[in-house]
């Protein structure tokens, strides 16, 4: 298994860019052809080298990652459910690409044997493997353009590891598990509506969530009840809750 081919010690700059490639060749089922993209990618802050006063990690291609991926799978919702309207594409999209998901996806594909990070932190590499997957995508993306990067996506990430029917039945009330935490914790938790806009047959909600008098996430929804929903998940997710 190519995982055995990456092992620890001193070894050349050759060695190790030929087991970056063939790693990225299994991940992704392409040749690498900037194989310094990958290298960037996989490389986290906590072991960043700073280069003409810019610290070298892989966070501005995690930002660009984060937006294609959002687009590749919008993309495969959009032609899989013709007959569903825009809150459920929305909803199962952002179950698909939440912080969760793509750190089960990352640990699967084997993205944790190439990740280049601080070692001295055992819980820190599998935390940060789902922003290193957003990252890959970026650099398959500048790599390969956005039809190659769409099916890396669709065939090698989605397709064999989540079971879409399940992901579209699972029923996440994020308000629920934020509000048990609260109460665990000894913390109010309250959702205010900060904006309601009407558009010609709808109307948006914006509402916000409060722990004690702290201002969290803030979410967007046709009804109050799915933007509090969103609301809470992005509040879940920036607490560690989920």
């Amino acid at each position: 298994m190519w995982r055995r081919l990456i092992k620890t010690g001193t070894e050349s700059s050759k060695q190790k860019d030929r087991k970056l490639s063939v790693a990225v060749r299994t991940i992704t089922g392409l040749s690498p052809g900037n194989l310094e993209l990958y290298r960037l990618a996989t490389l986290h802050s906590s072991k960043g080298t700073e280069v003409n006063g810019f610290r070298q990690n892989n966070e501005r291609l995690e930002y660009l990652g984060d937006a294609i991926l959002g687009a590749a799978v919008a993309d495969f919702l959009f032609k899989k459910f013709p007959f569903r309207d825009e809150g459920f594409l929305t909803e199962i999209r952002s179950r698909i690409v939440n912080r969760e998901s793509l750190n089960q996806i990352a640990f699967k594909i084997g993205l944790d044997v190439i990740v280049d990070c601080d070692t001295r932190n055992g819980s820190l590499q599998r935390v940060i493997l789902g922003n290193a997957l957003e990252a890959l995508v970026g650099a398959v993306y500048l790599d390969k353009g956005y039809l190659v990067t769409r099916k890396f996506v669709i065939d090698k990430l989605i397709q064999p590891y989540l079971n879409l029917e399940t992901v579209v039945q699972a029923e996440s009330n994020f308000k629920s598990k934020l509000i048990e935490w609260g109460q665990k914790e000894g913390r109010g938790i309250r959702f205010e509506v900060l904006d309601v806009r009407q558009g010609r047959n709808k109307r948006e909600f914006n509402c916000q969530v409060f722990v004690g008098e702290e201002a969290q996430g803030t979410g967007f929804g046709l009804s109050k009840k799915k933007a509090e929903q969103d609301a809470a998940q992005k509040t879940c997710l920036a607490l560690g809750i989920l």
